[in-house]
């Protein structure tokens, strides 16, 4: 299979596309044919050599998420597994999924465990459904599960033009909550608007006037959660910008690895504070949050509540320009890549 290969690490051009052998699944796992995949923070820093992959995963082959077939293959057949072709109960040869994996999303074939993949929506093309996994999966664990999110609560999402904060714009609307943003550009602020963002603020170094922006938008109250994409100096104007009893959700560190908490307003607030990584969970946490999705959100691209946003499209040989995009933080929504051709 052809496949992307961070060849050492550095910049865009230590990516290279190399024939390696195709993966073999065991028990209970599926073989999937990867039509598109797309990009994110994390493969920028694996290929920097800063996010390593967890152990047991592809070291050198980055992407974390994916939208392909299933695929029969003659070992499972051998072995005389339930599953027949496929080696999964589950699933059969040909149908569409899609989902996320710890590494190697950027190849033409990778393996995942049979409940770690849901059913692509029958009217999203593969370019719609890979922009999905990442984004969506993050922002409805944080948001809906972990924070749990009730109709009428306030929300801010820091880095909103990105793909996890756009679908936490949706997953927030769906919800019967009310989305606020960040950005550092108001063009992006415009166009997140039109995706059901109720106001946001373009910021620079100072937060200052994002504080007091919220409090003109909440009457003086402060936001119930937050999603924050960015970290560093974000944190403590978020806890500034909290309600009483507010829940922060902290995935990720853009904007800097460490923060100064002022713990006399977490306590006197009674704050909560949450870090939450989805790449680096057990096989059991991955699967209930896949079931999860495949349940409460997946229906919704179905329904046409929900739509994925595709800021643009690249193929396998496109890499290193893909991976450029990302990194001129210029991108409104999801960079995807165009793995394979598909049988349907």
């Amino acid at each position: 299979m052809r496949a992307v290969v961070i060849s050492q690490f550095g910049g865009p051009e230590v990516l290279k596309i190399e024939d390696l052998p195709t993966p073999q699944p065991g028990t209970q796992e599926v073989l999937v044919r990867v039509v598109a995949s797309a990009l994110n923070r994390a493969d920028l820093l694996q290929r920097e050599g800063r996010y390593p992959a967890p152990p047991g995963a592809a070291a050198n082959i980055p992407g974390m998420e994916f939208a392909g077939e299933v695929c029969s293959h003659p070992f499972a057949e051998k072995r005389g597994e339930k599953g027949g072709a496929t080696g999964s109960v589950k699933w059969k040869a040909g149908q569409r999924v899609f989902g996320l994996t710890a590494a190697g999303a950027h190849a033409e074939f990778l393996v995942a465990h049979e409940d770690t993949v849901a059913e692509i929506p029958a009217n999203l093309n593969w370019m719609e459904a890979a922009a999905i996994p990442e984004a969506f999966i993050t922002a409805h664990d944080a948001l809906w599960k972990q924070a749990g999110l009730q109709s009428g609560e306030t929300v801010l999402i820091h880095a909103v033009g990105s793909g996890v904060g756009l679908a936490a714009v949706e997953l927030v609307r769906a919800r019967g909550a009310i989305p606020y943003g960040t950005s550092r550009t108001q063009e992006k602020l415009d166009r997140a608007r039109k995706l059901g963002m109720e106001d946001g603020i373009a910021v620079g170094n100072d937060l200052r006037p994002m504080i007091e922006k919220v409090k003109q938008w909440t009457g003086g109250r402060g936001v119930d959660v937050v999603l924050d994409l960015a970290g560093g100096p974000y944190v403590p104007a978020s806890i500034e910008a909290s309600a009483l009893k507010a829940r922060l959700m902290l995935v990720g560190t853009v904007a800097g690895g460490k923060a100064e908490i002022p713990l006399g307003q977490v306590l006197g607030k009674r704050l909560r504070l949450t870090g939450t990584v989805l790449r680096s969970r057990s096989l059991a946490e991955k699967i209930l949050v896949t079931q999860a999705f495949a349940a409460e959100v997946a229906p919704r691209f179905a329904s046409g509540q929900l739509h994925p946003v595709i800021d643009s499209e690249f193929s396998l040989d496109e890499i290193q320009a893909a991976h450029r995009r990302m990194q001129a933080n210029e991108s409104f929504g999801k960079v995807v890549i165009r793995i394979g051709p598909s049988n349907h």
